[in-house]
């Protein structure tokens, strides 16, 4: 229960502080950062695996010469 009191206490703070508007923006931030982490993780994964095929490619590349 307490924790909820802390958790309206910070939002209305950060209303007071930021107003409104800046404060809708700062969740609609969090919002779009946790919904694009999957996709942060994929690309990383991505360019982990293509590095790995561009080294692999230019070390052969570089025997054939």
């Amino acid at each position: 229960m307490v924790s909820l009191y802390i958790t309206i206490t910070i939002i209305v703070l950060m209303v007071a502080y930021a107003g409104f508007e800046g404060t809708m923006n700062l969740f609609f931030y969090i919002y779009l950062q946790i919904r694009f982490f999957p996709l942060r993780i994929r690309i990383n994964l991505m360019k982990r695996k293509l590095k790995k095929e561009l080294d692999r490619d230019m070390k052969r590349f570089m025997e054939d010469r």
